[in-house]
């Protein structure tokens, strides 16, 4: 299963190389890792003490912050590293302030996994959630450094648990303890002989608390609102705007998936009432009925402005984005019919803090009912924000884990 494996990685490198020739995700991919260890080789000294943290993308890196920040108060005598799969996660935390090194993960060859570790000789290695590099994590067990899998979630479907998977459960093997989110996670490890497991949560819900209780005004929002209520749609794609075009009884705010001239453009021509928040302020610009952010990192504290929200990604094959940045306000919270895999989109609708929608029906109907009536309106928003507040606390279990096991020394 190992020729396999390493065959399957050249094989994706070849196909990244091919891409490449007219994919700019790929050509970063590939221009990050050039002269990787040269990069690193000259941010390193042989005195530091340096805690690797390793993300697939944006994500997870979001997922990671809590323990980062924690990591950094508790041993500030340790540097983190933060690597990264994919080219988004990688320009993000370029400015990340408590990131004292970001860099792309190496193809996982044996030569390189074996590189990399030794350069960066590692106290401590967390993975955030997902991703199994197998020559990185087995050189670093062979080296006797402990690995953490954190904000941990499993799938009954996954290679781990079939007939087939044996590889991929030594893989699981090598982490000295995974931190899952929630039940489910757990029994299909016990099922498999992982015992080395416990239920911490998900850390993402202390980062989404994070950001609400270190909230800053955005500029100009205020003047564009004027009292009135508004929807804040967030991460949308054209569907889910073109749903929202159908309703006209509230101001809008959209920060879209994609922020590309084009995908601008045909904002602006499905509402023509409507402003960029680049061209605020400006004569009769706060009249607008619609606004459109042009920019990237605002969109956390937007959610704060909503009478609803609604989170898009609902009508792709992907599924809907991150729900927790708007729960965490109390407003209610609306997205499309593609959610059943987002474990706390489920439960959020359980709670009665969220709503589904399949239609421009369906979305009118809903936002009618909710806005006809103040208590239900504060009612939902209520439950929204005690579902995250109840799930608080993964970062902190992590963190006392650490402690207790001595994996780290100050």
């Amino acid at each position: 299963m190992l020729f396999f494996y390493n065959f399957s990685i050249q094989l994706y490198f070849i196909g990244v190389r091919t891409v490449a020739l007219w994919n700019k995700k790929a050509r970063e991919w590939l221009s990050g890792r050039k002269d990787l260890f040269s990069v690193l080789k000259k941010k390193i000294s042989v005195n530091d003490r340096i805690i690797w943290l390793h993300c697939s993308s944006a994500g997870e890196f979001e997922q990671g912050k809590p323990i980062i920040e924690k990591l950094k108060s508790n041993y500030p005598a340790h540097k983190i590293l933060i690597s990264f799969f994919s080219p988004s996660g990688y320009n993000t935390a370029c400015h990340y302030k408590q990131a004292d090194m970001v860099t792309y993960l190496p193809l996982d060859t044996k030569k390189n996994a074996k590189r990399f570790i030794e350069l960066v000789n590692p106290e401590l290695v967390i993975f955030v959630k997902y991703e199994f590099w197998y020559h990185h994590l087995s050189v670093a067990a062979f080296k006797h450094i402990p690995l953490l899998l954190v904000s941990a979630a499993f799938r009954k479907d996954q290679p781990f648990f079939k007939w087939y998977g044996k590889f991929y459960r030594q893989m699981l093997f090598l982490f000295r303890h995974i931190f899952v989110q929630d039940e489910i996670s757990q029994q299909l490890l016990k099922q498999a002989n992982i015992t080395h497991c416990s239920i911490s949560g998900d850390t993402r819900f202390d980062r989404v608390y994070e950001i609400r209780e270190k909230f800053t005004e955005v500029p100009l929002l205020k003047d564009f609102i004027a009292g009135n209520k508004v929807i804040v749609a967030g991460s949308t794609w054209t569907d889910d705007e073109q749903l929202l075009s159908g309703y006209n009884g509230l101001k809008l705010i959209i920060a879209p998936h994609e922020i590309t001239p084009s995908h601008l453009t045909q904002i602006e021509k499905r509402f023509r009432n409507s402003v960029r928040y680049s061209e605020l302020p400006g004569a009769g610009k706060e009249k607008a009925h619609v606004l459109i952010i042009d920019n990237v990192g605002m969109l956390s504290r937007l959610y704060y402005y909503a009478t609803v929200s609604y989170v898009g990604g609902g009508f792709t094959k992907d599924g809907i984005h991150n729900i927790l940045e708007a729960a965490v306000y109390g407003r209610p919270i609306i997205f499309g019919p593609n959610y059943k895999k987002y474990r706390e989109a489920n439960e959020l609708i359980e709670a009665g803090g969220a709503f589904s929608v399949e239609n421009g029906t369906q979305l009118t109907e809903r936002l009618n009912a909710l806005l006809k009536d103040e208590e239900k309106l504060r009612d939902v928003g209520r439950k929204a924000q005690n579902y995250v507040q109840k799930k608080r606390g993964a970062t902190d279990i992590v963190i006392q884990f650490i402690h207790a096991n001595r994996l780290l020394t100050k």
